[in-house]
């Protein structure tokens, strides 16, 4: 799906150097946690996403081919966010998480409205990392240096997936979507605790009766050495475009300055 995913951000990711510009380049759509401005902004990326047209590139039914991932967390899990998490938590008096942050709904359910009739399924992906002691937090002990500079990057990454059909989703009321939601993310922490306990996500059942192990073990790795550099060549292009353009200026100029 390289070049089809695109990635719901908050908005200060695409200040990062490098990185932020490529974020940008690709059509991620960042974020500032401010409903009125963002829902706008969010409706006019979704209203891109699920046009229609017809070509030797158009996909099923004249869609593009295209997966949206949100976190409806809206951030990573820390001992600070967790803090708040837990106010949250007491503030709206439900139980709290033990391993994740509450799911905020109204980013998710505003997607899923506007997609709704050009989609089909919901996936949720539940993400374990091997190496994290209970009550610790994986940005603690997985930093950009020691997985990039230090060699020690988590063993293994370990994902339960599920999907929903979007049909079975209640999208007619924002409550009851809230209540979905929320049983969804119960479900998940279910989940985190037999990891925590065992060490990996419970076997499907439905390929253990299949006489299979009932989950998957791969390694990931590049094809190809250079593949990495590949997602930067929209902006290496741009750079370059840039470049030329500015010493086409400088020819053109040197003679009348003269």
């Amino acid at each position: 799906m390289h070049g089809h995913i695109y990635i719901i951000l908050k908005e200060a990711l695409k200040y990062v150097p490098v990185i932020g510009p490529g974020m940008m380049f690709y059509g991620f759509v960042f974020m500032a946690r401010k409903w009125q401005s963002d829902m706008p902004r969010l409706r006019h990326r979704l209203e891109k996403l699920k046009g229609r047209h017809s070509g030797p590139l158009s996909g099923l039914h004249t869609l593009d081919p295209m997966w949206l991932l949100i976190f409806p967390e809206g951030t990573n899990l820390s001992a600070n966010t967790r803090k708040g998490s837990k106010a949250w938590a007491a503030k709206q008096a439900v139980p709290d998480m033990q391993h994740q942050l509450l799911p905020r709904s109204t980013g998710l359910y505003f997607c899923l409205q506007q997609l709704r009739g050009s989609v089909d399924w919901l996936y949720d992906c539940t993400v374990a990392y091997e190496g994290v002691p209970k009550g610790g937090y994986a940005q603690d002990y997985f930093t950009l240096r020691s997985t990039f500079f230090q060699g020690r990057p988590p063993k293994s990454v370990n994902m339960y997936w599920r999907r929903f059909p979007i049909a079975s989703i209640p999208l007619d009321n924002a409550t009851e979507f809230e209540k979905w939601l929320k049983q969804r993310w119960e479900e998940k922490d279910q989940l985190l605790e037999y990891f925590k306990e065992s060490g990996r996500f419970p076997a499907d059942g439905a390929a253990t009766a299949e006489k299979t192990k009932g989950f998957i073990d791969t390694e990931v790795r590049l094809v190809k050495w250079y593949e990495a550099g590949q997602i930067f060549v929209v902006l290496a292009t741009v750079a370059l475009v840039v470049n030329v353009i500015t010493k086409f200026s400088q020819v053109i100029l040197l003679p009348l300055s003269k």
